[in-house]
């Protein structure tokens, strides 16, 4: 597999989202709660999510695809669009802590979790990672 513009969309929101996560997850700790960054960090970590999981559909599996290029990976589509529906609902309902629940287990699970599966070798970005810097040993 090779850099295209779709997976070069799909890195950038996927990176966006890495690091919005923890400003919209820190606005709410401690005594001093910053409600503005939150909401605002949040919507925008949000729209990164939605355009890494919509962009992540027309990026074909490579190994075992299943149904039309489409693999288990794309399972995790689903999986965050239903995480974040759930969020919304709970929030919606004045569930705050189910809320809180559903967001940082979405970002450690596609955020933390999928990204260190990125990194493997075998992987675009883990050739691009290790290669360079096994390279240089």
């Amino acid at each position: 597999m090779h850099w295209t513009p779709l997976i070069a969309l799909h890195t950038s929101f996927a990176l966006g989202a890495l690091a919005l996560g923890p400003v919209a997850l820190w606005a709410r700790l401690g005594r001093v709660q910053r409600p503005r960054w939150h909401r605002t960090a949040g919507y925008a970590w949000v729209v990164c999510m939605v355009g890494a999981a919509f962009s992540a559909l027309f990026i074909r599996a490579t190994v075992l695809p299943l149904f039309a290029g489409l693999g288990l990976i794309h399972l995790l589509v689903l999986l965050t669009f239903g995480q974040l529906w759930l969020a919304f609902a709970a929030l919606r309902r004045g569930r705050i802590a189910a809320h809180r629940q559903a967001m940082q287990g979405l970002y450690i699970g596609a955020c933390l979790v999928a990204g260190a599966f990125t990194l493997l070798p075998g992987r675009l970005l883990g050739q691009l990672l290790w290669g360079q810097w096994l390279g240089l040993l």
